[in-house]
Order: structure tokens, then sequence, then C-alpha cells
């Protein structure tokens, strides 16, 4: 409980559990992703996946990008700030398994 109050005192952008969720999946499971996998993946609706990934883009963390070889095909592509906020999550959550004397979450 501790750690998710700290957390959400850092400043940090307060994402959703769902947008927690597509953002590990995007970055932890290898693509290509596009908006149909990744509602099947977390058995949630396509306009679920959109509305996490329209704040996810907001942020700078996700980012929609055309198939060059079928443009009705979008795929969901990284980023480098999507890839420097979820180092920078694992730092604090480190830290904080640290304070308490505890292991991380591994993956995190």
């Amino acid at each position: 409980m501790k750690t998710l109050v700290d957390y959400v005192r850092s400043g940090e952008p307060d994402l959703t559990n769902r947008q927690m969720a597509l953002l590990l999946l995007v970055y932890l499971v290898p693509g290509p992703h596009t908006v149909r996998g990744l509602a099947a993946k977390l058995q949630v609706s396509k306009p679920v996946v959109t509305r996490a990934l329209n704040r996810l883009g907001t942020l700078g963390y996700l980012r929609r990008q055309r198939d060059d070889s079928d443009k009705r095909n979008i795929f969901i592509a990284r980023t480098d700030e999507g890839a420097q906020f979820l180092g920078e999550f694992e730092q604090f959550l480190s830290a904080a398994a640290d304070q308490q004397g505890r292991p991380a979450a591994a993956g995190a």
C-alpha cells in the first residue's frame, strides 16, 4: 500500500490497471501488436483497448504505426518514452522493495 501511495505522490502519470497491462503487454510480448490482437489477449473489447491506447499515445508511451504493406492495418509500436517510463517504474518498485527488505516483482 505504501508503495502505491508513494508512486501516486511521485508526480509520474497515474495509469489505470488496464493501461499498465496494455503497456506491459506491448513491451514484454513480442509483436507485432494490433488493437484486435491486444483486445483478444486482454479479453476486452476493441473500444476499451482504443481508449487505453489514446491515453498511452498522449503520454508518448505507445504509438500507432500504419502497415506499409497493407494500409488498412495499424500496428501498436513502442516508443523511447514508454521504455524510459517502464525502466523508471521498475527502479521505483525495486527501491521500494529494498526499503521493505523484500525482492521486487520480476519483470516489472
